[in-house]
C-alpha cells in the first residue's frame, strides 16, 4: 500500500490545507503525496524548478500569509528532505 503523507512532498504544505486535499494523478484521483499547487494531472506544475526555487517560493507565500521571516526560513529548511528533492 502506498505511504500516506501529511505534507506535500514537493513544497511541504500540509495536504489537508490543499484544495481538494491534494493534487491530481493522471486518472484524476487525488494524490496522497503532492498538493494541488505543485501537482496536476500526474505532473509537477513547475517541472524545471530546483529546490532553492521552491524554498524561495514557499518563503514568499508564507510571508504573504503573515508568517514571520525566521519561521518561514525554518520551515523551508526541510524542503530538500522531501521525496521530490531527495535524490536530486
Amino acid at each position: 500500500m502506498p505511504q500516506e503523507y501529511k505534507n506535500c512532498q514537493s513544497c511541504g504544505m500540509p495536504l489537508k490545507k490543499s484544495p481538494n486535499g491534494g493534487g491530481t494523478n493522471t486518472d484524476n484521483s487525488i494524490s496522497k503525496m503532492y498538493c494541488a499547487y505543485c501537482y496536476e494531472n500526474g505532473q509537477f506544475k513547475q517541472p524545471d524548478w530546483k529546490v532553492a526555487q521552491m524554498q524561495e517560493f514557499v518563503k514568499g507565500k508564507m510571508n504573504e500569509m503573515g508568517f514571520p521571516g525566521f519561521l518561514a526560513g525554518f520551515f523551508t529548511k526541510g524542503i530538500p528532505k522531501l521525496e521530490r528533492w531527495k535524490n536530486k
